[in-house]
């Protein structure tokens, strides 16, 4: 059994002087997170345009979801573009953590080099890409042009247009390495050495040491890029506005369209929610899985 604890006035005067440290991070919690999560719910089962009062539907905005065309179709690109850039972006961003935390004089001015892309806004960059992808004067079609591609205009086609703005996510790739970094460097040199010893290759090192280490950052990283993937929006809006055809209409844009080109903004509401649930249930199922494959613990 648990006895009570006495508190002293000293320990209530730090308990104040606690809270209100974190009084900030409190009320923009409170603000900003619990209260439009609450309110989006509430709003998901009612007609609001934002403008007007809003009319009580019930679950008709959640019955028309499931039979909105669109819905499917921005669900099958999100899937799409999650599915190939979050793999990517999580083996670019191993490759170069590797290459971050080589032992060379000039390893800073690498890190430097390789992190600077992930600075870059993604909105500008989704600018420059529009002019990297020009079928008759960009950088990409003339480089494959000196191999005997054709021009292609790559924004032109549903594939297309989704796989530009897969290969823009790799730019991100930087911030992922640095969490890739900072795993490698709490991975002990003494397991390496004793490997070298039994004669291990690099290789093997690799593959029984540093992955096996590394799965609980694999895991983090994989949980990050998963929750950014179902929320891609900036370049699909920029870059084809949700074309063409509706072949860069991601679930997150069509949200978007529904809150404030449509002032459907019940019916985004919905949206809203079943995205929330799906990441959490995404979530959940990656955890489970994970379960079987992650090491926290490192035996020296």
């Amino acid at each position: 059994m648990i006895a009570s604890t006495n508190w002293t006035r000293r320990d209530k005067a730090q308990l104040r002087k606690g809270l209100l440290f974190i009084s900030p991070w409190i009320i923009g919690f409170l603000a900003f997170v619990l209260y439009p999560l609450i309110y989006s719910f509430v709003m998901s089962f009612a007609r609001y345009s934002g403008l007007q009062s809003p009319v009580w539907l019930g679950f008709q905005n959640y019955v028309r979801l499931f039979t909105d065309p669109l819905v499917w179709k921005s669900v099958d690109n999100t899937v799409f573009y999650a599915i190939r850039a979050v793999p990517i972006g999580l083996i670019i961003g191993l490759l170069l953590a590797l290459a971050m935390g080589r032992a060379v004089k000039e390893v800073s001015v690498y890190r430097t080099a390789l992190y600077l892309p992930s600075l870059i806004p993604i909105f500008a960059m989704s600018f420059i890409f529009i002019v990297l992808v020009n079928p008759q004067y960009g950088v990409v079609n003339e480089f494959l042009g000196l191999f005997g591609v054709p021009n292609t205009n790559y924004l032109g086609d549903p594939i297309g247009a989704k796989n530009v703005i897969v290969a823009l996510a790799q730019l991100g790739a930087g911030n992922t390495a640095l969490i890739f970094l900072a795993g490698l460097n709490g991975i002990p040199q003494t397991l390496y050495e004793a490997a070298r010893i039994d004669g291990a290759s690099r290789l093997t090192s690799f593959l029984r040491i540093t992955l096996p280490l590394l799965s609980p950052v694999i895991l983090f990283n994989l949980i990050t890029g998963l929750s950014a993937g179902l929320q891609v929006f900036t370049p699909a809006y920029i870059m084809t506005n949700g074309g063409p055809d509706n072949g860069t209409l991601f679930y997150m844009y069509y949200m978007y369209k529904n809150a404030f080109s449509y002032a459907q903004l019940g019916y985004a509401c919905a949206l809203s929610v079943v995205l929330f649930l799906a990441g959490l249930v995404l979530a959940l199922i990656v955890y489970t899985i994970a379960q079987r494959f992650v090491n926290y613990e490192i035996v020296s």
